[in-house]
């Protein structure tokens, strides 16, 4: 099991990100794009995603993974219950969502260092 702790001491270490809160929700952003996002009680985070994987994520592990709220559907962003991923998957999860937002010299280095690390989604 994940929390918005163990999200935010890795997400931190990432560069250019940095911790913002919302309407009382925690955000995590590269400048101004949002890349992670929490459920007021922290106990579902939402991420950015390809839109055209999405439905493929949610249907693989439905247990885990949800649709964004309609309005939200829009964007690049998925759904993910905490509760039912470990740390190593959160990171992965993280990890990919950062470096959609950030240009890819910047994230480069990260992926062949996290290549060993992540549990496989990693690749976006």
């Amino acid at each position: 099991m994940s929390t918005l702790q163990a999200v935010r001491d890795y997400a931190l270490t990432l560069p250019r990100s940095y911790e913002a809160e919302v309407r009382g929700r925690v955000r995590f952003r590269v400048g101004r794009i949002v890349y992670l996002g929490f459920s007021r009680d922290a106990s579902i985070m939402g991420f950015a995603f390809p839109k055209e994987w999405r439905q493929a994520l949610i249907d693989s592990e439905p247990h885990k993974f949800l649709m964004p709220s309609l309005s939200d559907q829009r964007w690049n962003w998925v759904l993910v219950r905490l509760a039912e991923i470990d740390d190593a998957e959160m990171r992965d999860l993280v990890l990919d969502a950062w470096a959609m937002v950030v240009p890819k010299r910047v994230a480069a280095p990260y992926r062949v260092n996290a290549g060993a690390a992540t549990t496989g989604r990693s690749g976006i």
